[in-house]
Order: C-alpha cells, then structure tokens, then sequence
C-alpha cells in the first residue's frame, strides 16, 4: 500500500527525469500545462527543480508555492502582469528579456521560466522564504 507522500514523490522524480532528459537533448522541450491552483504541473516542476537544483524542499518549497501562486495564480507561462507594469510568466519577471539568460524559448518554456525564477531568489534574497517575506512586508519581490 502507498503512502500519500509517495505520489508526490513520484511526480517529482518524473518532472527531474524529464528535465534532465531535455537538458541533454532527448526529448523535445517541457511544456508542462498550467491549472489554476496549487498542484499544477508547472508548480510540481518548479518544486523538482527547486529541490533538485538548490536543496529546497519543505518550508522553502511551500514559500515558492506560495510566491508564485501570488505572482501568477494559473502558473501560465503567457501571462502579462494585470496592472500594466510589463511582468511576465510565472516568475513574472521584470522585464521579461531578463529570462532569455535562462534560453530563448522563454517566453513559451515554464522549465526555463522556472529556472531563471529560482536563480533570481537565489542570488536576490538566498531562498524562496525570503523572497515571500519581502514580497508579504513590500508587495513586490
């Protein structure tokens, strides 16, 4: 009998397979379909990434959940922030050209959104809870 926790263990070792696989050119590129709300793939793929590429998991990964489900609520890849400023995707990065450090497809890729987005908390505010915390004290991160 499975656990609970073992689905989501799973979901997360499939997403790092494909990424890994994309990387090196096996398959075609991650276009993981965003839905609203919290367990969309795009959301499951930055969790994978996070805790594959920066140790993040717990507490940090629920903060990123929560930074960009406040950011972008569908986790769409497309989207233009609403009140005009110009930020994009799922990170919603300001301006979006900064993103395409991360590849040129990202403007469509969720994967090299994602990739960029967890750079720049990184090097930013060092991990995803403090970006939340400054985001909650600011309005912005």
């Amino acid at each position: 009998m499975r656990r609970r926790g073992d689905r989501k263990l799973i979901v997360l070792a499939v997403a790092a397979g494909l990424l890994l696989a994309a990387g090196h050119g096996r398959i075609g590129p991650v276009r993981a379909a965003a839905s609203a709300g919290s367990g969309s793939s795009n959301e499951q793929l930055a969790n994978s990434m996070a805790a594959s590429g920066y140790g993040w998991t717990g507490s940090e990964t629920t903060c990123l959940d929560e930074l960009w489900t406040h950011e972008n609520a569908s986790w769409d890849p497309a989207q233009w922030n609403l009140g005009g400023s110009g930020a994009y995707g799922i990170p919603q990065a300001l301006p979006a050209s900064k993103m395409a450090a991360a590849g040129a497809d990202y403007m469509t890729s969720p994967a090299t959104q994602i990739r960029w987005g967890l750079g720049y908390v990184k090097d930013t505010y060092g991990t995803p809870c403090g970006a939340w915390a400054h985001e909650t004290n600011k309005g912005w991160y």
